[in-house]
């Protein structure tokens, strides 16, 4: 096996956490809106997401070599570099939990290994076309294309069912969403559970353990695969109500069509070497499938604030992980003060979670988010069922109040 140096150690436990916190981020990708339609229990669903994601973690390392072949300039950054990294892209992920936003796991850790290698060697490191072409591109282009797919596709299956809404058709959806959800939690392994294999890789190059230019080891692989899967068994509740509830309400035909729709681009991008965000192709296509049912909306008051989170994601990572590297290169009493510093926010935001706790238990409750103006403008001018009775709208113009009767003048006095 390879040798280990103390900051090595520390940095492979640190990817190791972050995929961790990448696992129960990003189990709403997968089944947030089986769980919302009640096609599988929430356990369930988590317990078979976390098997799939580890069976994925097995089937490519393309995105791996991605992160630990070409992002960065492999041969000029040190080990602690990658720790700076991991802890910009740790916190965000904890900070996007703790409020319930669904942002992007795979940016916060590119955001935080770009900014701590522009500060230890300069922009010079940082392979700029590379960022473009396999990380800024995709994530413009995979939610859109996956939401007008997902669209697409829920009208097609809206038009070709007809009016068939009875029992039997809902559990052939329901069937169909569980496999397709699978599908996604396979997808998800692929391409999530490798870009720790990647950082995790790149360490060991930097650390001097392996050779530049080395594929993943198969205890890497390994473990990264348990870390992901423990993580998304644990369950991100907070996020998993966001994406089934909080931004539009899906039929078990509308969650087939939005999760087949998503693992289709995840598998794809996985192939191709993409260091996609399974969160903006998920998101997309959930959006997508509410807007595919007439009469379907979506919150756009939740929408816009992933969007804003997912705007943040690359530069706040970045900024957190080029102060993280700052600290880190003043010796080793530095590298100490950051762990430190990571230990003690991740510990305080997980006790200000507790405030309000959001498990298995109430994940499906119905969400306050306000509906915002264009979906009240929508509810405004939709006509009322067919066959509905007005019965309820009665006059309300009172009746003309009665004249009073002349008064009787007093009779005369002789």
């Amino acid at each position: 096996m390879e040798s280990f140096s103390l900051i090595l150690a520390i940095v492979v436990v640190t990817a190791l956490a972050f995929d961790f916190t990448n696992g129960f981020h990003d189990t709403a990708n997968a089944m947030a809106t089986t769980i919302s339609t009640g096609a599988l229990k929430p356990k369930i669903a988590v317990a078979m997401s976390a098997v799939l994601n580890l069976v994925g973690a097995f089937l490519s390392v393309e995105v791996a070599n991605t992160i630990s072949k070409g992002l960065v300039d492999e041969t000029g950054i040190r080990p602690e570099v990658i720790f700076a990294a991991l802890v910009g892209a740790i916190l965000w992920n904890l900070l996007t939990w703790l409020v319930g936003l669904p942002s992007s796991s795979s940016h916060a850790l590119m955001g935080g290994l770009v900014g701590a290698t522009v500060a230890s060697a300069g922009f010079g490191a940082v392979h700029g076309d590379v960022l473009v072409t396999k990380v800024l591109l995709p994530a413009v282009a995979a939610p859109l294309v996956a939401g007008i797919a997902s669209m697409l596709a829920t009208r097609f299956s809206y038009g070709i069912g007809g009016k068939a809404e009875g029992e039997a058709t809902r559990k052939g959806y329901r069937a169909g969403q569980i496999a397709s959800a699978g599908l996604v939690s396979l997808a998800h392994g692929t391409n999530d559970a490798q870009k720790t294999m990647g950082i995790i890789t790149l360490a060991l190059i930097a650390g001097g353990s392996i050779a530049p230019g080395s594929n993943p080891p198969t205890w890497v692989i390994l473990s990264a695969g348990l870390a992901i899967a423990l993580g998304t068994y644990i369950g991100g509740w907070r996020i998993i109500r966001t994406m089934g509830k909080g931004l539009t309400d899906l039929e078990p035909r509308q969650g087939f069509a939005a999760q087949t729709s998503a693992a289709t681009a995840i598998l794809a991008s996985s192939h191709l070497g993409f260091s996609l965000s399974t969160t903006h192709v998920v998101s997309g296509s959930v959006m997508g499938a509410g807007l595919g049912r007439k009469g379907g909306v979506v919150r756009w008051s939740t929408a816009t604030r992933m969007l804003v989170a997912w705007l943040l994601t690359l530069p706040a990572a970045a900024l957190v992980g080029a102060g993280a590297e700052s600290v880190t290169d003043l010796g080793d009493w530095g590298t100490a003060v950051v762990a430190v510093f990571l230990i003690a926010s991740s510990a305080a935001i997980w006790k200000i979670s507790r405030r309000e706790v959001v498990d298995h238990t109430n994940v499906v409750a119905e969400t306050t988010e306000p509906a915002g103006v264009v979906t009240t403008a929508i509810a405004a001018v939709t006509p009322p069922p067919v066959g509905t009775v007005t019965e309820s709208l009665t006059a309300t113009i009172p009746a003309p109040a009665a004249e009073p009767a002349p008064a009787t003048p007093p009779a005369a006095t002789v």
